[in-house]
Protein backbone atom coordinates (compact mmCIF):
# COMPACT_ATOMS: atom_id res chain seq x y z
CA UNK A 1 0.00 0.00 0.00
CA UNK A 2 1.39 3.38 -1.02
CA UNK A 3 2.20 5.82 1.69
CA UNK A 4 0.41 9.15 1.67
CA UNK A 5 2.66 12.19 1.22
CA UNK A 6 2.51 13.95 4.60
CA UNK A 7 3.19 17.28 2.91
CA UNK A 8 0.30 16.87 0.51
CA UNK A 9 -2.96 18.36 1.84
CA UNK A 10 -5.89 15.95 1.97
CA UNK A 11 -8.50 16.23 -0.76
CA UNK A 12 -11.56 18.37 0.05
CA UNK A 13 -14.56 16.50 1.45
CA UNK A 14 -17.41 15.73 -0.94
CA UNK A 15 -20.24 18.22 -1.13
CA UNK A 16 -22.70 15.67 0.27
CA UNK A 17 -21.93 12.41 2.01
CA UNK A 18 -22.92 9.31 0.13
CA UNK A 19 -25.41 8.25 2.81
CA UNK A 20 -27.21 11.59 2.70
CA UNK A 21 -26.39 12.54 6.31
CA UNK A 22 -25.41 16.16 7.10
CA UNK A 23 -21.71 16.82 6.74
CA UNK A 24 -21.48 18.36 10.25
CA UNK A 25 -23.54 16.35 12.77
CA UNK A 26 -24.89 18.23 15.79
CA UNK A 27 -22.74 16.22 18.18
CA UNK A 28 -19.27 16.22 19.61
CA UNK A 29 -16.79 18.92 18.62
CA UNK A 30 -19.07 20.50 15.99
CA UNK A 31 -21.79 21.01 18.57
CA UNK A 32 -19.28 22.94 20.67
CA UNK A 33 -18.31 25.04 17.65
CA UNK A 34 -21.94 25.89 16.97
CA UNK A 35 -22.45 26.79 20.63
CA UNK A 36 -19.42 29.09 20.47
CA UNK A 37 -20.78 30.77 17.34
CA UNK A 38 -24.08 31.35 19.09
CA UNK A 39 -22.23 32.88 22.06
CA UNK A 40 -20.30 35.22 19.75
CA UNK A 41 -23.52 36.23 18.06
CA UNK A 42 -25.15 36.96 21.41
CA UNK A 43 -22.30 39.35 22.26
CA UNK A 44 -23.15 41.52 19.28
CA UNK A 45 -24.57 44.93 20.14
CA UNK A 46 -27.94 45.69 18.57
CA UNK A 47 -29.72 49.00 18.12
CA UNK A 48 -33.24 49.00 19.58
CA UNK A 49 -35.90 51.69 19.70
CA UNK A 50 -36.14 52.76 23.39
CA UNK A 51 -39.94 52.71 23.04
CA UNK A 52 -39.71 48.92 22.71
CA UNK A 53 -37.89 48.55 26.04
CA UNK A 54 -39.85 48.20 29.29
CA UNK A 55 -38.01 49.67 32.28
CA UNK A 56 -40.11 47.88 34.91
CA UNK A 57 -38.86 45.43 37.50
CA UNK A 58 -36.97 45.89 40.78
CA UNK A 59 -35.06 49.18 41.03
CA UNK A 60 -31.56 49.29 42.49
CA UNK A 61 -31.44 53.11 42.36
CA UNK A 62 -33.64 55.69 43.97
CA UNK A 63 -35.97 57.49 41.58
CA UNK A 64 -34.41 59.88 39.09
CA UNK A 65 -35.90 62.40 36.67
CA UNK A 66 -35.04 63.77 33.23
CA UNK A 67 -33.12 66.56 34.97
CA UNK A 68 -30.97 63.97 36.77
CA UNK A 69 -29.80 62.46 33.47
CA UNK A 70 -29.52 65.72 31.50
CA UNK A 71 -25.71 65.72 31.59
CA UNK A 72 -25.58 62.06 30.55
CA UNK A 73 -28.00 62.75 27.70
CA UNK A 74 -25.88 65.64 26.43
CA UNK A 75 -22.74 63.49 26.61
CA UNK A 76 -24.43 60.77 24.54
CA UNK A 77 -25.65 63.37 22.07
CA UNK A 78 -22.09 64.63 21.54
CA UNK A 79 -20.06 61.43 21.79
CA UNK A 80 -22.52 58.61 21.27
CA UNK A 81 -23.47 55.80 23.65
CA UNK A 82 -20.17 54.31 24.74
CA UNK A 83 -21.49 51.53 26.98
CA UNK A 84 -24.41 49.31 25.89
CA UNK A 85 -27.35 48.51 28.12
CA UNK A 86 -28.59 44.94 28.57
CA UNK A 87 -32.14 43.81 27.80
CA UNK A 88 -33.97 40.51 27.62
CA UNK A 89 -36.82 39.56 25.27
CA UNK A 90 -40.37 39.54 26.64
CA UNK A 91 -41.68 36.06 25.88
CA UNK A 92 -45.32 37.17 25.86
CA UNK A 93 -44.66 40.29 23.73
CA UNK A 94 -42.57 39.45 20.66
CA UNK A 95 -40.42 42.34 19.53
CA UNK A 96 -40.37 43.97 22.96
CA UNK A 97 -37.74 43.82 25.70
CA UNK A 98 -37.25 44.45 29.42
CA UNK A 99 -34.26 46.30 30.79
CA UNK A 100 -31.75 44.27 32.81
CA UNK A 101 -29.34 47.11 33.55
CA UNK A 102 -28.70 50.61 32.24
CA UNK A 103 -31.87 52.42 33.33
CA UNK A 104 -30.19 55.83 33.48
CA UNK A 105 -28.73 55.38 30.00
CA UNK A 106 -32.15 54.30 28.71
CA UNK A 107 -33.78 57.39 30.25
CA UNK A 108 -31.13 59.62 28.64
CA UNK A 109 -31.58 57.94 25.24
CA UNK A 110 -35.33 58.45 25.41
CA UNK A 111 -34.75 62.08 26.30
CA UNK A 112 -32.77 62.76 23.12
CA UNK A 113 -34.63 60.31 20.88
CA UNK A 114 -31.69 58.03 20.01
CA UNK A 115 -31.77 54.27 19.45
CA UNK A 116 -30.34 52.24 22.33
CA UNK A 117 -27.23 50.12 21.82
CA UNK A 118 -28.08 46.96 23.71
CA UNK A 119 -26.89 43.45 24.45
CA UNK A 120 -29.84 41.06 24.19
CA UNK A 121 -29.82 38.10 26.57
CA UNK A 122 -32.38 35.41 27.27
CA UNK A 123 -32.26 35.28 31.07
CA UNK A 124 -34.45 33.94 33.85
CA UNK A 125 -35.74 36.39 36.46
CA UNK A 126 -33.03 35.25 38.88
CA UNK A 127 -30.24 35.56 36.30
CA UNK A 128 -31.45 39.04 35.34
CA UNK A 129 -31.44 40.19 38.97
CA UNK A 130 -27.89 38.91 39.53
CA UNK A 131 -26.67 40.57 36.30
CA UNK A 132 -28.36 43.84 37.25
CA UNK A 133 -26.91 43.93 40.75
CA UNK A 134 -23.39 42.95 39.75
CA UNK A 135 -23.15 45.33 36.77
CA UNK A 136 -24.36 48.34 38.74
CA UNK A 137 -22.08 47.54 41.67
CA UNK A 138 -19.08 47.46 39.33
CA UNK A 139 -19.94 50.66 37.45
CA UNK A 140 -21.12 53.05 40.18
CA UNK A 141 -21.43 51.60 43.65
CA UNK A 142 -24.97 52.23 44.88
CA UNK A 143 -25.31 53.80 48.30
CA UNK A 144 -26.23 51.74 51.33
CA UNK A 145 -29.87 52.86 51.35
CA UNK A 146 -30.25 52.08 47.63
CA UNK A 147 -28.93 48.57 48.22
CA UNK A 148 -31.18 48.15 51.27
CA UNK A 149 -34.31 49.19 49.38
CA UNK A 150 -33.33 46.99 46.42
CA UNK A 151 -32.86 43.99 48.72
CA UNK A 152 -36.21 44.65 50.41
CA UNK A 153 -37.98 44.93 47.06
CA UNK A 154 -36.47 41.65 45.88
CA UNK A 155 -37.51 39.96 49.12
CA UNK A 156 -41.07 41.25 48.78
CA UNK A 157 -41.15 40.01 45.18
CA UNK A 158 -40.38 36.48 46.40
CA UNK A 159 -36.74 36.09 45.36
CA UNK A 160 -34.75 33.59 47.41
CA UNK A 161 -32.14 35.05 49.81
CA UNK A 162 -29.38 33.29 47.84
CA UNK A 163 -30.31 35.26 44.70
CA UNK A 164 -30.34 38.53 46.65
CA UNK A 165 -26.94 37.77 48.20
CA UNK A 166 -25.45 37.05 44.76
CA UNK A 167 -27.01 40.13 43.19
CA UNK A 168 -25.63 42.49 45.83
CA UNK A 169 -22.44 40.54 46.60
CA UNK A 170 -23.17 40.63 50.35
CA UNK A 171 -23.38 38.10 53.17
CA UNK A 172 -26.35 37.12 55.35
CA UNK A 173 -25.53 39.46 58.30
CA UNK A 174 -25.37 42.43 55.92
CA UNK A 175 -28.68 41.43 54.33
CA UNK A 176 -30.21 41.30 57.81
CA UNK A 177 -28.96 44.84 58.54
CA UNK A 178 -30.29 46.11 55.22
CA UNK A 179 -33.70 44.56 55.88
CA UNK A 180 -33.85 46.20 59.30
CA UNK A 181 -33.15 49.64 57.85
CA UNK A 182 -35.66 49.17 55.01
CA UNK A 183 -38.27 47.97 57.51
CA UNK A 184 -37.89 50.80 60.02
CA UNK A 185 -37.34 53.77 57.67
CA UNK A 186 -40.35 54.54 55.44
CA UNK A 187 -39.50 54.47 51.76
CA UNK A 188 -41.02 57.95 51.40
CA UNK A 189 -38.34 59.28 53.78
CA UNK A 190 -35.57 57.41 51.93
CA UNK A 191 -36.80 58.89 48.64
CA UNK A 192 -36.86 62.36 50.23
CA UNK A 193 -33.31 61.99 51.51
CA UNK A 194 -31.96 60.51 48.27
CA UNK A 195 -28.97 58.21 47.79
CA UNK A 196 -26.77 59.97 50.39
CA UNK A 197 -23.54 58.39 49.11
CA UNK A 198 -21.59 59.86 52.02
CA UNK A 199 -23.78 58.18 54.64
CA UNK A 200 -22.70 54.68 55.56
CA UNK A 201 -24.46 51.70 57.03
CA UNK A 202 -23.91 52.57 60.67
CA UNK A 203 -25.62 55.98 60.48
CA UNK A 204 -28.60 54.51 58.62
CA UNK A 205 -28.85 51.83 61.30
CA UNK A 206 -28.74 54.49 64.02
CA UNK A 207 -31.64 56.29 62.36
CA UNK A 208 -33.58 53.03 62.06
CA UNK A 209 -32.95 52.27 65.76
CA UNK A 210 -34.10 55.74 66.81
CA UNK A 211 -37.25 55.38 64.72
CA UNK A 212 -38.07 52.04 66.32
CA UNK A 213 -37.04 52.83 69.91
CA UNK A 214 -38.94 56.13 70.09
CA UNK A 215 -41.83 55.06 67.87
CA UNK A 216 -41.21 58.07 65.63
CA UNK A 217 -43.42 59.32 62.85
CA UNK A 218 -40.42 59.81 60.59
CA UNK A 219 -42.51 61.06 57.68
CA UNK A 220 -44.13 63.76 59.82
CA UNK A 221 -40.79 64.66 61.35
CA UNK A 222 -39.19 65.12 57.92
CA UNK A 223 -42.13 67.16 56.65
CA UNK A 224 -41.71 69.53 59.59
CA UNK A 225 -38.11 70.46 58.73
CA UNK A 226 -38.02 73.75 56.81
CA UNK A 227 -35.86 74.06 53.69
CA UNK A 228 -35.05 70.37 53.51
CA UNK A 229 -35.54 70.27 49.74
CA UNK A 230 -32.86 72.93 49.30
CA UNK A 231 -30.15 70.76 50.83
CA UNK A 232 -27.88 68.13 49.31
CA UNK A 233 -28.73 64.49 49.94
CA UNK A 234 -26.17 63.95 52.73
CA UNK A 235 -27.31 67.14 54.46
CA UNK A 236 -30.96 66.08 54.28
CA UNK A 237 -30.03 62.86 56.04
CA UNK A 238 -28.08 64.78 58.70
CA UNK A 239 -31.01 67.11 59.46
CA UNK A 240 -33.51 64.27 59.76
CA UNK A 241 -31.14 62.14 61.85
CA UNK A 242 -30.44 65.06 64.19
CA UNK A 243 -34.17 65.61 64.77
CA UNK A 244 -34.75 61.89 65.32
CA UNK A 245 -31.93 61.77 67.87
CA UNK A 246 -33.77 64.33 70.06
CA UNK A 247 -37.15 62.71 70.67
CA UNK A 248 -37.61 64.83 73.82
CA UNK A 249 -38.06 67.86 71.60
CA UNK A 250 -40.98 66.25 69.80
CA UNK A 251 -44.52 66.83 71.01
CA UNK A 252 -45.95 63.51 72.18
CA UNK A 253 -49.43 62.69 70.94
CA UNK A 254 -52.16 63.56 73.46
CA UNK A 255 -53.46 60.68 75.57
CA UNK A 256 -57.12 59.73 75.67
CA UNK A 257 -58.32 59.10 79.21
CA UNK A 258 -60.60 56.10 79.77
CA UNK A 259 -62.79 56.37 82.86
CA UNK A 260 -65.63 54.41 84.45
CA UNK A 261 -69.08 56.07 84.42
CA UNK A 262 -68.65 56.68 88.15
CA UNK A 263 -65.55 58.78 87.38
CA UNK A 264 -62.89 56.23 88.33
CA UNK A 265 -59.88 56.56 85.95
CA UNK A 266 -59.12 53.24 84.32
CA UNK A 267 -56.49 53.73 81.61
CA UNK A 268 -54.72 56.01 79.17
CA UNK A 269 -54.90 55.34 75.43
CA UNK A 270 -52.25 56.84 73.18
CA UNK A 271 -52.05 56.47 69.38
CA UNK A 272 -48.88 56.87 67.28
CA UNK A 273 -48.30 56.10 63.60
CA UNK A 274 -46.95 52.70 64.60
CA UNK A 275 -49.19 51.52 67.46
CA UNK A 276 -52.05 52.13 69.86
CA UNK A 277 -50.93 51.80 73.50
CA UNK A 278 -53.24 51.21 76.44
CA UNK A 279 -51.68 52.00 79.81
CA UNK A 280 -53.30 50.86 83.04
CA UNK A 281 -52.04 51.99 86.45
CA UNK A 282 -50.73 49.11 88.50
CA UNK A 283 -53.64 47.64 90.46
CA UNK A 284 -55.61 44.48 91.00
CA UNK A 285 -57.61 45.40 87.88
CA UNK A 286 -54.50 45.80 85.68
CA UNK A 287 -53.19 42.43 86.87
CA UNK A 288 -56.54 40.82 86.06
CA UNK A 289 -56.41 42.37 82.56
CA UNK A 290 -52.90 40.98 82.12
CA UNK A 291 -54.00 37.47 83.11
CA UNK A 292 -57.02 37.56 80.81
CA UNK A 293 -55.53 39.52 77.92
CA UNK A 294 -55.93 36.72 75.36
CA UNK A 295 -59.64 36.30 75.96
CA UNK A 296 -60.29 40.04 76.22
CA UNK A 297 -58.48 40.97 73.01
CA UNK A 298 -60.00 38.02 71.11
CA UNK A 299 -63.51 39.02 72.24
CA UNK A 300 -62.91 42.63 71.19
CA UNK A 301 -61.58 41.48 67.83
CA UNK A 302 -64.62 39.25 67.21
CA UNK A 303 -66.94 42.11 68.16
CA UNK A 304 -65.10 44.44 65.76
CA UNK A 305 -65.40 41.92 62.94
CA UNK A 306 -69.13 41.56 63.56
CA UNK A 307 -69.58 45.31 63.50
CA UNK A 308 -67.45 45.68 60.34
CA UNK A 309 -69.54 43.08 58.50
CA UNK A 310 -72.77 44.86 59.41
CA UNK A 311 -71.30 48.17 58.26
Amino acid sequence: MARRNLFQPPPPPPEEPADGRPRFPNTGAMSGVKSTLRDLSSNAVREIDPALIDDGGPKDRLAFSDADVADLAESIRQHGQQVPIMVRPLADQPGRYRIVYGRRRLRALRLIGVAAKALVRTLSDEQAIVAQGQENSQRLDPSFIEKALFAAELGSAGYEPAVILDALAIDKPMLSRMNKVAREIPEAVAQLIGPAHGIGRRRWEDLADATRDHDLDLIGLAQGIDGLDQLASDERFARIAAAAARPETLSPPPAQLVAHPDGTPLAELRETPRAVTLRLPSSDFSRWVRDNADNLVTRLYDEWQSTARKG
